[in-house]
């Protein structure tokens, strides 16, 4: 039986029902939905609608019902499209007529809008403890490995020499922004929209101060056909899932650059890797891989509601039915993906030697000998023009910058004298680097120990 019938002289047509429904994407929802509705049943009790014996029946009965649910007792079918009618006509199955009265200064507006809000807010926390999860990870590793040494990469070519850990911390500020967003995401779904009814509100006197403390919101949505229509929160959460998918596609490609034979700068315990069905030889970053795909795919979920969004006029028009599968994907995508990244971190395996290797093998040193003779008081442009010429030269002749006699080089410039080859020291670079948030290594054990103090906060 559906709510509406008494309107209509047909019964709706098997294909509508079949085209409309949303039970099977919105059904995730239910524990929301049945503590929407016993907060609703409390409050019209308060209010003086029902009595306390059928508040309580309604009650029980919606216990029962998610009992019935989580037991898998419970049968989902098509006719009855979506969570709420799958609650409500059990209810009325359980107690007769008293569950009529549930639905009393509500509608199904308001409530999928409160039952998203509370599922947001939830899974956005789960979403920040996997975060917190990985970001202590990453701290853990750059704590561990804070003397290594490796080469920075400005567009995939050498550039400067860099400590891992300065390297790895890059990743961590990053999901850092992310943890603000998620918890800005958090708190714009943190208004209680039921009262707001359809677009209207309603006669009834609903008591929305009651319900927001009863069901744990921090404020009440203003504006009733606003309240209806309103998925910024949605959008909101997906913009920080695509936001956090981003960066850890960013850290998978290079994870996957870096374990490849040719760098091998890290490497990837079996357990973590996956082989091909005609090389014998493969091992292959697969679940790298399928993140960086599937990043493309929450950043989809993400603009498939802005353009969703876009042209709809006021208040609730059925479009809004295809929020959820974007969300629920984005969610499940975005948590899975940050363990799975957690544990490459904390598995994964530093090849010291091949990266120190490839230090030497570069004229990576060159930025660091012009700032040298800034120092000694040639124009920086001067200095670099002049440093360039070194490079040429021993990229000519097939030799490192380190391997040029002094004489060699007072013949470039007679600024240079022997305090030269203490600059071209990878150690003694890191070390001179003194600027707030450089690549330092004093600079880099001073940040692990603040954002130690901030992950225990």
């Amino acid at each position: 039986m559906k709510p509406w019938e008494g309107r209509f002289s047909e019964s709706t047509h098997p294909s509508v029902e079949k085209f409309t429904a949303s039970i099977w994407v919105d059904k995730r929802l239910y524990l929301y939905d049945i503590e929407g509705s016993m907060a609703h049943a409390e409050m019209l009790e308060k209010i003086g609608i029902i009595s306390k014996d059928e508040k309580e029946k309604i009650v029980n009965g919606l216990k029962e019902i998610k009992e019935e649910i989580e037991k898998g007792t419970f049968k989902f079918t098509e006719e009855l499209e979506d969570i709420h009618m799958h609650v409500e006509s059990r209810l009325i199955e359980k107690i007769g007529d008293t569950a009529k009265k549930l639905h009393t200064g509500r509608s199904r507006n308001d409530q999928i809008s409160l039952d998203v809000r509370m599922y947001i807010k939830d899974e956005l926390k789960n979403v920040e403890r996997e975060l917190l999860g990985l970001m202590r990870s990453i701290i853990n590793r750059a704590e561990r490995e804070k003397d290594v040494l490796m080469p920075g990469y400005t567009h995939l070519r050498k550039a400067q020499i860099v400590p891992f850990s300065h390297y790895i911390l890059s990743f961590y500020h990053m999901l850092k922004r992310d943890r603000e967003r998620i918890r800005q995401a958090i708190e714009r779904a943190d208004y209680m929209p039921l009262g707001s009814g359809a677009l209207a509100g309603s006669t009834i006197p609903i008591d929305r101060e009651y319900l927001k403390e009863r069901l744990g919101f921090s404020r009440l949505t203003d504006n009733s056909m606003d309240t209806s229509s309103d998925r910024d929160f949605v959008i909101d959460a997906l913009y920080a899932l695509s936001m956090i998918m981003i960066h850890l596609s960013r850290l998978c490609e290079d994870f996957i650059i870096f374990t490849t034979e040719e760098f091998s700068f890290f490497r990837l315990p079996d357990k973590l890797l996956l082989g091909s069905s005609i090389m014998p030889h493969k091992m292959n970053p697969d679940v790298l891989e399928l993140i960086r795909g599937r990043a493309s795919r929450v950043v989809g979920d993400f603009l498939s509601l802005l353009i969703l969004m876009k042209g709809l006029p006021s208040t609730y028009n059925r479009d809004l039915q295809e929020d959820k599968e974007p969300l629920f994907h984005a969610l499940d995508v975005t948590k899975s993906s940050l363990s799975i990244i957690d544990l490459c971190i904390r598995e994964m395996e530093i090849m010291r030697g091949r990266i120190e290797m490839a230090i030497e093998e570069s004229y990576i040193q060159a930025t660091e000998v012009a700032e040298y003779l800034v120092k000694k008081g040639i124009p920086f442009r001067e200095a670099h023009r002049i440093v360039g010429t070194i490079v040429k030269e021993c990229d000519r002749r097939g030799i490192r910058l380190q391997e040029l006699k002094i004489e060699e080089f007072k013949a470039f410039s007679p600024f240079f004298d022997e305090d030269v080859y203490e600059v071209m020291d990878p150690k003694r670079i890191v070390e001179l680097r003194k600027t707030i948030g450089g690549a330092s290594i004093g600079e880099v054990v001073a940040q692990i120990e603040r954002e130690k103090l901030y992950l225990s906060s």
